[in-house]
């Protein structure tokens, strides 16, 4: 059985953090063709893979004799902690930050059974291969040099989560801003599409009711032939009838061009953090801010494709 110091413990969490981070972005990167700095926080440390290990480490111990067992217990485990942390974070931040819709066998797209195989097979690669060099390393340390380690890293963990979880949370407040006044545009769209077509039925009635107008002048002889060819406007209170219906039509395209200034807005406060953490994250999704959220990640990628295009350019050119 494990018998290993708080420090110690912290050292290994760590370790499998960046084991993690190296595993997820070399994935994802191949996957993508390009550098992805995966997970939730801008250091190369993934917690999910860290605390997953070191959950691993401990839901096995009185099974780890069985080959059978420990990759069951290690695929259970590490299935209930990704199910756990996956709501917690969607229940704060409404972004899944990894997805497994499109995968057979998924549960609300959280878990899926090739990622609970996965888990199990890992398990055993971790009981039975990796951790037992980590092991002799870690606890080979002298204890001067662990504690400066795990405090200094524990320091920059600790800063990057305030900043990510900041960060995030932020993120959040953006989603929510641009699903609002979106909603409040498109109600203002219809609002507005409704009064162009009063207002143009009120003109056509205007219309109409001039052409009538016009029409009994008509019949009322040649003697009133001669005041018809003044008469190619409206009358002074039919004109004073039309200008009533604009005041309202003209502050609603005010009102709309005001939201969609404040919608723009929004987006520009996206800033580094919030579209990095996006950039390290490429599967998120959102259920409730799906159409806000597909913008600031077609934003992105726009950003990065044109980035590359430039970087293309002037590779070009130093060649030449």
């Amino acid at each position: 059985m494990y018998s290993y110091r708080c420090a110690q413990w912290l050292l290994f969490f760590y370790i499998y953090c960046f084991i993690g981070w190296v595993f997820e972005t070399t994935y994802v990167s191949i996957k993508k063709k390009r550098f992805v700095n995966r997970g939730f926080l801008r250091a190369p440390l993934l917690p999910i893979y860290g605390t997953g290990a070191i959950v691993m480490l401990w839901a096995t111990m009185p099974v780890k004799d069985s080959l059978i067992l420990t990759w069951l217990v290690g695929a259970v485990s590490a299935t209930v902690l990704e199910y756990v942390v996956g709501i917690c974070m969607e229940a704060l931040f409404k972004v899944k930050y990894w997805d497994y819709s499109n995968q057979k066998f998924n549960f609300q797209g959280i878990i899926c059974l090739s990622s609970t195989i996965a888990w199990g097979f890992l398990t055993l690669l971790l009981t039975r291969v990796i951790h037992r060099p980590i092991e002799e390393w870690v606890m080979g340390l002298p204890d001067l040099a662990l504690g400066m380690i795990t405090g200094g890293v524990s320091s920059i963990f600790v800063l990057d989560t305030i900043v990510s979880v900041r960060a995030a949370l932020d993120l959040r407040k953006m989603l929510e801003g641009m699903t609002r006044i979106r909603a409040e545009l498109e109600a203002m769209q219809v609002q507005l599409s409704l009064a162009k077509m009063e207002t143009m039925a009120q003109v056509e009635g205007l219309k109409e009711n001039w052409e009538s107008q016009k029409q009994k002048l008509l019949a009322a002889g040649e003697r009133l032939g001669n005041w018809l060819t003044e008469l190619g406007v409206p009358t002074k209170e039919q004109i004073d009838e039309l200008k009533e219906l604009l005041p309202d039509y003209s502050a609603l395209v005010d009102k709309l061009k005001d939201k969609a200034a404040e919608y723009n807005r929004i987006v520009g406060r996206m800033g580094s953090f919030k579209a990095g953490l996006l950039k390290r994250n490429p599967g998120a999704r959102s259920e409730k801010f799906s159409q806000a959220l597909s913008e600031l990640q077609k934003r992105i990628i726009d950003h990065i494709n044109g980035y590359d295009d430039i970087k293309d350019r002037e590779d070009d050119g130093q060649s030449e």
